[in-house]
Order: C-alpha cells, then sequence, then structure tokens
C-alpha cells in the first residue's frame, strides 16, 4: 500500500515545478478540510458520551479512554509521521493518514461494545497523526515565504476554531440521530476529503537520510507515557505512583532521544532548535495556548451546562463567538506580526488569555448569557494573537526539507498542553468541589452524600428525583462548582502569565533579537 501511495511522489520533489496560484489556493482548502476534520474528532463524542455510556454499558473509565486513547495514539506518532512526510513524501502520507482516519471511522458503526470502540478510536488517532503534519507542511513547501504567513495563518485559525466547531457539529448530529451519526459523519467527510487529497501538489525531500526508526521509537513512547500520566492523574491524583511513574518514564524516554540525535549525522528533530529564541518561543506558546484552551473548555462545558442550563447544542452555539477573533486575527497574522514583532504578540495575546480567564471568576449562579459572553472575547482575542504567530515561529525555524518534523513539533506541543490543560483543570476542579460541598451534606442521607460528592452532575440528577426537597441539594452543589471553578480559573490564568512573562524576556522581537535581559554583548562573547 505504501509503495504504491508514494510511487506518485517520485518525480515530484523540492525542485518541481512550482504550484500554480489556483493549485496552491486548491491545496489550502483541502488542508483546512483535513485537519479541521482531526481537531473536530478530539472533542466530538464528549457530547455523546451519556449516549454510549447507555447503549455499550461502558464503564467511567472506558469512557474516558473513548476520548483519550485518540489523542494518546496521535500525540505519540505525531514527529515519525511527520518525518515519514518529509522521507517518502506528503502526499502520500496525507492519503494513508486519511484512508485509515476513514475507516476506523466506520468501525464503530459495525461493530459493538466499549473495547472495540476504543479500538478504533486509538487506530483512528494513528491516521490522523499522518493528517496532521502533511497538511501544514505540504502548505510551507506549496507556498512561497512571501505569502507563507497567510497561509500559516489561515490553517493555524482553523485549528484554534476546530474544537468549537466539533462541539457545534456534534451537538446538531445528536439534535436529530443517535451517537453513530458522529461516526458517519467522519467516515464521509474522510472519503471525500481523501478523493479531494489525490489532486494537491506533493513535495518531499529527495536527499532525506533514511528514517530514524530508534529516535522515532523513543520520542513516540516518550510522548505516550507522559500523556498517559497526565491523562490518569485526574482519576487517580497525581501523587499516585502510577502517574509519577508515567510521567518520570516519559521524561527519561525523551531524556535518551535528545542525547541519541545529538549524535546522529542525520537527526528525525535536531534538538538544538529548541535553543533558537524563535522556536522555543513558538513551542511553549502552542503548549501554553493549548493548555488554557481545552482546560477552558472542560471546565466552562460543565458550567454553561449544568448551572446556566443549557443544551449541548446550545452549549456549542453560546462558545461559537470563540471562532470569530481567532479566524480574523490568524488571518491578519502577516499585516501585525511583521509590525510588532513574535515577542509583543505573543506576550499580549497569553496577558489577555489569562484576563479573560480571571474575569471568569465574576460569574455567579445567575449570570447571563452577556456575563460570560464578554471574558469569552477578551479570551478568543488573546487566542487569534498567539495561534499563527507561534505557528510561523516553529515553522520558519526549520529548513523546507523538515517541514514535516516541525509540523509535528508544533502538533505535538498542541496534544501536550491540551492533555496537561484537562488534567490540571480536572484535578483541581474535583478537588476543590468535593472539599466544599462536603461539611455542608451531613444534613442529607448517605446514599445521597455519596452520589453528590462525586460530580455536580450526579449532585443535579440526585436533587430532581429528590423531587421539591432537591431544591437545596442543587442550589449546595452548583455553589460548591463555582467555587472550584473559581480556584481552577485562577491556576490556568496564573500559569498562562508566568508564561507570558518568560515570553517578554526570551522571545525576538519586531528586529529578530531578545531582549535586553538576555541580549549577548557585541561579538557574542561572555565575560568568564
Amino acid at each position: 500500500m505504501v509503495d504504491s501511495l508514494m510511487s506518485s511522489e517520485q518525480d515530484i520533489g523540492a525542485r518541481a515545478t512550482e504550484p500554480s496560484s489556483r493549485a496552491r489556493v486548491w491545496l489550502l482548502v483541502v488542508a483546512c478540510l483535513a485537519v479541521s476534520m482531526v481537531v473536530s474528532s478530539m472533542v466530538a463524542l464528549n457530547t455523546a458520551l451519556p449516549d454510549i455510556a447507555v447503549r455499550t454499558s461502558a464503564t467511567q473509565s472506558q469512557l474516558t479512554w473513548v476520548v483519550d486513547g485518540y489523542t494518546l495514539v496521535l500525540a505519540c506518532l505525531l514527529l515519525p509521521a511527520g518525518a515519514f512526510g518529509d522521507r517518502y513524501g506528503r502526499r502520500g502520507a496525507l492519503l494513508i493518514g486519511l484512508a485509515v482516519f476513514t475507516v476506523a471511522s466506520v468501525a464503530p458503526i459495525v461493530v459493538d461494545g466499549p473495547v472495540a470502540l476504543i479500538a478504533s478510536r486509538a487506530v483512528a488517532g494513528a491516521g490522523a497523526a499522518f493528517v496532521m503534519p502533511a497538511t501544514l507542511s505540504l502548505l510551507t513547501a506549496a507556498y512561497p515565504k512571501s505569502q507563507r504567513s497567510k497561509a500559516v495563518g489561515i490553517w493555524a485559525g482553523v485549528v484554534g476554531s476546530g474544537a468549537v466547531l466539533g462541539f457545534l457539529v456534534s451537538g446538531i448530529l445528536l439534535h436529530f440521530w443517535a451517537w453513530q451519526s458522529i461516526f458517519w459523519a467522519f467516515a464521509g467527510a474522510g472519503a471525500l476529503i481523501t478523493a479531494f487529497a489525490c489532486t494537491v501538489p506533493s513535495s518531499r525531500d529527495e536527499d532525506a537520510a533514511p528514517l530514524d526508526w530508534r529516535g522515532a521509537v523513543l520520542i513516540g513512547a516518550a510522548v505516550a507515557l507522559f500523556v498517559f500520566g497526565v491523562v490518569e492523574a485526574p482519576i487517580r491524583g497525581w501523587s499516585h505512583p502510577l502517574v509519577w511513574g508515567f510521567m518520570a518514564a516519559g521524561v527519561a524516554s525523551s531524556v535518551a532521544f535528545a542525547a541519541l540525535q545529538l549524535r546522529l549525522p542525520a537527526p528525525l528533530l535536531d534538538v538544538r532548535l529548541f535553543a533558537r529564541p524563535d522556536f522555543a518561543t513558538g513551542a511553549l506558546g502552542i503548549t501554553i495556548l493549548f493548555f488554557a484552551n481545552f482546560g477552558f473548555f472542560f471546565i466552562a462545558m460543565q458550567y454553561i451546562q449544568l448551572v446556566m442550563g443549557y443544551s449541548p447544542l446550545g452549549t456549542a452555539f453560546a462558545l461559537a463567538p470563540l471562532m470569530v477573533p481567532v479566524f480574523v486575527l490568524s488571518i491578519a497574522t502577516g499585516w501585525y506580526l511583521p509590525r510588532v514583532g513574535l515577542r509583543a504578540a505573543v506576550t499580549v495575546g497569553l496577558v489577555l488569555i489569562a484576563t479573560g480567564l480571571s474575569c471568569l471568576r465574576l460569574l455567579d449562579l445567575d449570570s447571563s448569557y452577556l456575563d460570560l459572553a464578554w471574558p469569552l472575547i477578551v479570551m478568543s482575542t488573546g487566542i487569534g494573537l498567539c495561534t499563527a504567530p507561534t505557528t510561523s515561529a516553529i515553522m520558519g525555524a526549520v529548513p523546507d526539507e523538515k517541514q514535516g518534523v516541525a509540523s509535528a513539533v508544533n502538533d505535538a506541543t498542541r496534544e501536550i498542553g491540551a492533555a496537561l490543560g484537562i488534567a490540571v483543570a480536572g484535578s483541581i476542579l474535583a478537588g476543590r468541589y468535593t472539599s466544599e460541598l462536603r461539611p455542608d451534606l451531613a444534613r442529607f442521607p448517605e446514599p445521597v452524600r455519596e452520589r453528590a460528592i462525586g460530580s455536580l452532575a450526579e449532585a443535579l440528577a440526585v436533587a430532581d428525583r429528590m423531587g421539591p426537597q432537591g431544591a437545596p441539594l442543587a442550589e449546595l452543589a452548583k455553589s460548591a462548582f463555582l467555587h472550584a471553578m473559581d480556584s481552577s480559573v485562577l491556576v490556568l490564568a496564573s500559569v498562562i502569565a508566568v508564561a507570558a512573562l518568560f515570553v517578554a524576556i526570551w522571545a525576538p522581537g519586531r528586529d529578530g533579537r531578545q531582549s535586553r535581559l538576555v541580549r549577548r554583548p557585541a561579538g557574542g562573547r561572555h565575560r568568564g
């Protein structure tokens, strides 16, 4: 299969005729369609988990892995998949990924049971790992540098809006059909985009060294072990030996990977790139951006549905305004980034995200949608200012023949940031909710206390079955959740503020130089 897909790549290399303007626009459309499908798939099943639990008898742990299995496999295969595209052809890698994703999306329709569902989602994640880096590397290879920022900006805007789009589409589907409709939609979209992808120009590094399989195994294991530990943290607790063990093993594997790469003449990833201010700023910025984004989504979706009383579809529409500033500012990157520089754009963006998150602490049990909407706009403006510049910084720091690897670094930092954001926000939310609610439950029977202490959703379900007597329980649980949400967003905002300070000091400015605090003396020498 690989040989047949790659055969068309042999006569299309970096020295091939540059694609026409129309071909580049079509490539941009296909790349955006493919990456929006992959990103939407990360979150779409969140809205369907209650139905899946009822229809498949899945446990809470199995439901968690229905969502996280996809993300985990995607994260650990990104870098090898990006290098594969650079070596053997980026369009071929995209076609392989789309084919695997499409077939895996059909599986839950024809097989039954939670284990089969988790396995199919993991396989879909493997396909997605080939799709994401291929879409961006195809764009950066096809577009001349004078037009690259705009194309990358549009791609980044689509990625930044993908989560909201996933919530919106899945909410509409579930409003009319059963949960299997989500997989029908992904399978149909995958087949259609595969047909489109056959028509786009390709690129590859004709002089690429053989793929570093030892490095691929090490970095895949590093990401998988670390993300697995992070995903398990909210369930088992951050102090659990399993959590620390997996995270430590992930860090050890990454150190071994770095040591191996420094010894190779043609490394999978030149780890010295992380010493470059632009590359390091891009990697940190994207990690923190998705840390905030997915941590916020985890909290906000519960607040909107359980406290404000919105339906899943109503929640998606409530979050839809987030997409507008993100997309507009991503497209405008080519205009404002040369004028203000990477340091100012990312620093201001991170400060706005931290400010928007902090303003969510003003919400109470009777807040209106307008009370929620203006912090969302502040946040999304910050996200828009960060999204495309950080991606451009990573891609611009790497040679054209390594664009697949650079794209994979860009995507891997997103997945790690998202996993960390959900884990941190979820852990703080659960711990503070329990500690706030427990003292107020003494007057309720033991069975009620056991259920209510688990989560706000369970507390409200118990309160509904108690009739009029359940109103005080619902009020107490919502109040405890609000206090817990305050703690979560405060921690998220604090982490982002620290990252903003680092970027303000370390990132290059409009002149391409760092802040005076870290700028070397003339001649580049340090006094001993």
